[in-house]
């Protein structure tokens, strides 16, 4: 055995033993600040003008599917924009139809319509891709208005959070907040339901069948960025932080871990048993529902969830998607024969109160990497 071997085999060792989020924080470098400091609004795109830059930047903090960011936008004129699919961010493994893609697509119209409101600009959107792997998904068309007042901070400071949510049932105030966000579209499971309980096994079960998916641990693992030159590179996909490895599991996996690793035998048995800790936590299921699953039915839905989203922290309510079920057949099967066939859910989030609301860390692509003249 040489000695990065014995080191690793080291590490390893004390990883399992001690288990995940503890220890060495001094060790991980705060990566979103460093790459994509909110005070450094992306200026090289002068031809396009200070504003659109600004709005670009703040719709590109919506959430996505292993962070893949699956957007482009392009300028047909000043007033104009497309907002497309870029095929080489799709999930074909873990997302076939493209589902997820078009939420995700609606969260970034969501961001990219509140930022314009606040400059003082109006937003109509039209859907004109006919199917879910067309390219060019949504015009905009963009005017000048009366600037509005929304906290764009919001935005910067939105993050998925998966663990340490306590236990206490969600109060009425912030879930009918929630569900006048998802426009009534919005269902609350309390932890302890049989509804409830029905929801964290099936994440359970569809999570193991997508760790024992070669082919979607293959899509994982190439989307994982582990060490600091490859999250730099790319500005985007699984990073450590991202994936709540901290402390010394942290510094193990940036450290003495790749991608093969990931596909390895340890990391998907860590995986399932964090899940399983994770569903046991927290104060229920939110589930957002659609009327159809329409390209205007995804897109909207992307939309008010991230509404929903954006008003979670200052709740000090933690949102966990946790999609596996709405992406497996089996998980599919199962919620469609324990809901009413009105019933079209296109989010299930596992939601919880904090004690202490974690600091966003995900990083996202510069604006000038989406844009397309």
């Amino acid at each position: 055995m040489n000695r990065r071997d014995f080191i690793k085999k080291s590490m390893a060792a004390a990883t399992l033993i001690s288990g995940v989020g503890i220890g060495l924080s001094s060790c991980t470098r705060d990566l979103r600040s460093e790459l994509m400091n909110a005070e450094t609004m992306p200026q090289t795109l002068i031809q396009i003008g200070p504003d659109a830059n600004k709005i670009l930047y703040y719709a590109s903090l919506a959430p996505s599917g292993h962070n893949s960011q699956p957007w482009f936008v392009k300028m047909i004129s000043s007033t104009r924009w497309i907002v497309g699919s870029d095929k080489s961010r799709w999930l074909p493994e873990v997302d076939a139809s493209n589902r997820e893609v078009m939420l995700s697509l609606g969260a970034f119209i969501e961001n990219l319509v509140q930022a314009a409101n606040s400059l003082g600009y109006v937003v109509e959107t039209s859907v004109v891709a006919k199917d879910r792997f067309d390219s060019e998904v949504v015009l905009l068309n963009i005017s000048k208005s009366t600037e509005m007042k929304i906290p764009l901070q919001r935005m910067i400071t939105r993050r998925t959070v998966k663990s340490h949510m306590l236990p206490g049932e969600l109060k009425a105030s912030d879930v009918n907040d929630f569900k006048k966000a998802a426009e009534g579209r919005l269902y609350y499971f309390p932890r302890g339901t049989t509804h409830s309980d029905h929801m964290a096994k099936e994440a359970v079960n569809n999570f193991i069948i997508q760790v024992n998916n070669e082919k979607a641990m293959v899509e994982m693992a190439n989307w994982t960025r582990l060490k600091y030159e490859e999250i730099k590179q790319h500005r985007d996909g699984l990073t450590p932080d991202g994936m709540e490895i901290i402390g010394l599991a942290g510094f193990y996996v940036r450290n003495f871990m790749d991608k093969k690793d990931v596909m390895g035998k340890t990391f998907r048995e860590k995986g399932i048993e964090k899940i399983e800790t994770q569903v046991r936590e927290g104060a229920g299921w939110l589930v957002i529902t659609s009327d159809g699953n329409t390209m205007a039915d995804l897109i909207e839905t992307g939309r008010r969830f991230q509404r929903m989203a954006l008003t979670a922290r200052e709740k000090m309510i933690a949102i966990h998607p946790m999609t596996q079920t709405l992406e497996e057949q089996q998980g599919q099967k199962n919620i469609k024969e324990n809901h009413s066939e009105t019933m079209v859910p296109q989010f299930m989030l596992r939601v919880g109160y904090l004690s202490q609301y974690p600091d966003p860390v995900t990083i996202r692509r510069p604006v000038d990497w989406f844009v397309r003249m």
